[in-house]
């Protein structure tokens, strides 16, 4: 039997899938530590030709610096965890979507200062769907009190 996390884990998991199934960019966005990564990691995981790329890697980091079109070139899914940390990245990803258009190019993951990015608001209007992620409190953790809706609440959508 499923606890309730797993169905909440498997429950964001469909929301990105379907978001990437028809969006070029899917930005899962939210504050530290309340499982925008692994829920990338998961999507991967369960994605043919998907690559990650996690820029807390200080040599990742610098590759998406020194080359910021170089490192968005994949055909399959590219999901980039803690985007904010290399702003430039939003550019080539626009020209990168804009060549290619298919939908479920990029998955994004970034903390809540990802949204006030200067560069973002001119590289992806029209491209990308944000999905909110909050945090759980201690009595949804527990698997107490939970009802049809709060999933949907958790990841920013009603």
């Amino acid at each position: 039997m499923e606890t309730r996390n797993e169905l909440l884990v498997r429950h964001a998991e469909a929301m990105v899938d379907e978001a990437l199934a028809d969006t070029r960019v899917v930005t899962i966005n939210g504050a530290r530590q309340v499982g925008k990564s692994t829920l990338a990691r998961l999507v991967a995981a369960n994605t043919d030709r998907a690559l990650l790329r996690f820029l807390d890697d200080p040599a990742t980091l610098r590759a998406a610096q020194d080359d910021p079109a170089g490192f968005v070139d994949h055909d399959g899914l590219l999901v980039i965890d803690e985007v904010q940390l290399s702003p430039a990245l939003f550019r080539s990803i626009k020209l990168a979507v804009d060549s290619d258009p298919r939908p479920g190019r990029f998955l994004l993951t970034g903390s809540s200062q990802v949204l006030a990015l200067r560069d973002l608001p001119d590289a992806l209007p029209g491209r990308m769907e944000i999905i909110e992620m909050w945090p759980l409190a201690q009595g949804r953790l527990r698997a107490r009190q939970t009802d049809s809706w709060t999933p949907r609440l958790l990841m920013g959508r009603s």
